[in-house]
């Protein structure tokens, strides 16, 4: 039954809500002031949630908009799609989509409200599954002056998409648009100057999807923080004007950066200013992340890894050119186990400073980029496990070599740098082959133009042609000549192959810098020396 009592326009309206069930009938009032008074100042009815906090729905089971007034816009004029309890709109909460006005604590209200949902399903112990509620930007273009950040109550299978945010010119320097972070977290790592401690702190958050968003940070702070974030997804993100970083992954595991674009500078190459560029792109701080299909087109460095197993593939990086100081992909000390596949280094190359269990395979070098191997401390670095193979390297005959190497390096393992093709530009690598032929007792090959580390040889195989043409050659009793040859010595890179008498031969030597694990050092002793 419904009864509806009015006076005048200027009264006041009773509605009367009858529910009648077998068991009971209940009654609901709701007085709403004089016609004129707009319908936003009614009180909205709360729902307790499951998870002890206030759920912003009516009685009907709706999200309840709340339509204040943004300075400059009047929300009334914005179509908002029919409601959802399970999709949240910034401009419900009064959010200004034309960004004439700050929306911080609107924006905030929204994704605060997402995670506020009722749910007794969890994924990750501590997690609790929301059920894919989304919030929604929907294409609006909003103004912030604080970070944006997801409630310490954690929370897991949100989505948050479809829309601009932009830093005010109020925007702080340290922050991030949008951080995915613990209060405590925060703390730490802001006390420890932008890098997380020996957390093994419990993930909160779990299956958060960022798509389809455009964040400018006004050259002001970065996009993204994710602080010990677990099976987190950013894809189709356009994230720009960063001073710091663009998207910053700090412990966790498991995050998929894919299909996004990054730079600091929006432009598509041979930018005046590249000089001036800063900041860094991506950011991975943590272990078993993946980065693929980006395009990073300015930034001083495009992506840097300091953590363990991560994947990057298919990244373009024309970020800022080696030779005005611009890293394209640097791995730090003790980010093993690091893979680099099919990427597109644009005029700006590698950087390892970590050497052990790489690999840098089917990738294209473009404008004199290399891979540097960078050994950290005084202590010659070890190299086990490195790869680098099966690239293209393109250069502008500048004598580039295609790897080079700063500092001290030493013992070799189960390493390959081989099968790389060079067009204007130095092979370097660590398995070499060369053929000479000539008259004479003595064969040398010099592979100090060939081999990456200048006095390390570690296997060597030769072939021995005797060709037939000599007169003065003596013959066995059987009409047949075998000299006897040997290898004579290996000194640094240089090989030497001697017989035993004067002949015409071909000699065919292979060399090898890297020892794997089951060789001794028996047969000789490999000179290693360090490389400045």
């Amino acid at each position: 039954m419904l009864a509806i009592t009015s006076m005048d326009a200027e009264s006041t309206l009773t509605v009367f809500l009858v529910f009648s069930t077998i068991m009971s009938t209940k009654v609901y009032c709701l007085q709403i002031g004089g016609l004129k008074e707009s319908i936003h100042a009614r009180p909205k009815p709360t729902v307790k949630g499951i998870r002890g906090r206030q759920s912003p729905w009516n009685i009907m089971g709706h999200h309840t908009p709340n339509l204040g007034k943004a300075q400059g816009w009047d929300p009334m004029n914005i179509q908002v799609p029919d409601n959802n309890p399970r999709i949240f709109y910034p401009m419900t909460n009064g959010a200004d989509p034309n960004g004439g006005s700050d929306s911080t604590a609107e924006l905030q209200l929204t994704i605060n409200q997402a995670f506020e949902v009722a749910s007794t399903d969890v994924l990750m112990e501590g997690v609790v599954d929301l059920g894919g509620v989304e919030v929604h930007l929907g294409g609006g273009q909003y103004v912030i002056s604080k970070p944006l950040t997801i409630p310490d109550i954690g929370g897991g299978n949100v989505v948050i998409h479809g829309g601009t945010v932009r830093a005010s010119n109020s925007f702080p320097a340290d922050g991030f648009l949008l951080e995915m972070a613990t209060t405590t977290l925060r703390e730490e790592w802001t006390r420890v100057n932008g890098r997380l401690t020996e957390s093994l702190a419990q993930p909160i958050y779990e299956n958060v999807h960022l798509h389809d968003l455009l964040l400018d940070a006004n050259y002001t702070g970065g996009g993204i923080l994710l602080l010990n974030p677990l099976r987190v997804t950013i894809s189709n993100c356009y994230i720009t004007h960063f001073s710091t970083i663009g998207i910053s992954v700090q412990g966790g595991h498991e995050t998929l950066i894919h299909s996004s674009f990054l730079g600091q500078h929006i432009t598509s190459g041979a930018d005046p200013l590249e000089h001036t560029f800063s900041g860094t792109a991506i950011l991975l701080s943590g272990n078993d992340n993946s980065v693929t299909d980006v395009v990073i087109f300015s930034a001083q460095t495009a992506i840097e890894v300091d953590g363990q197993a991560n994947i990057i593939t298919n990244a373009h990086c024309y970020n800022k050119a080696s030779g005005l100081g611009g890293i394209g992909i640097v791995i730090r000390k003790g980010a093993t186990l690091t893979r680099i596949l099919g990427c597109y280094l644009d005029f700006t190359g590698i950087v390892l400073e970590e050497t052990a269990e790489i690999i840098i395979s089917n990738s294209f070098f473009l404008g004199d980029a290399y891979v540097l191997l960078k050994a950290i401390g005084d202590s010659p670095a070890t190299v086990t496990g490195l790869n680098i193979a099966e690239n293209i390297f393109h250069g502008n005959n500048n004598g580039v070599p295609i790897v080079q190497l700063q500092g001290n390096f030493s013992d070799i393992r189960q390493t390959c740098i081989d099968n790389n093709s060079a067009t204007g530009m130095v092979n370097r690598c660590t398995r070499a082959r060369a053929t000479v032929t000539g008259y004479g007792s003595e064969w040398t090959v010099d592979f100090s133009q060939r081999l990456l580390f200048p006095s390390s040889i570690a296997h060597v195989h030769y072939s021995f042609y005797a060709l037939p043409g000599r007169e003065d050659v003596t013959h066995n009793s059987s009409g047949k000549f075998f000299p006897l040859h040997a290898l004579h010595s290996v000194t640094s890179t240089s090989i030497k192959v001697t017989s035993d008498t004067p002949i015409n031969a071909t000699v065919s030597i292979y060399v090898d810098q890297s020892f794997q694990d089951e060789d001794t050092h028996d047969s000789f002793q490999p000179y290693l020396s360090s490389y400045l």
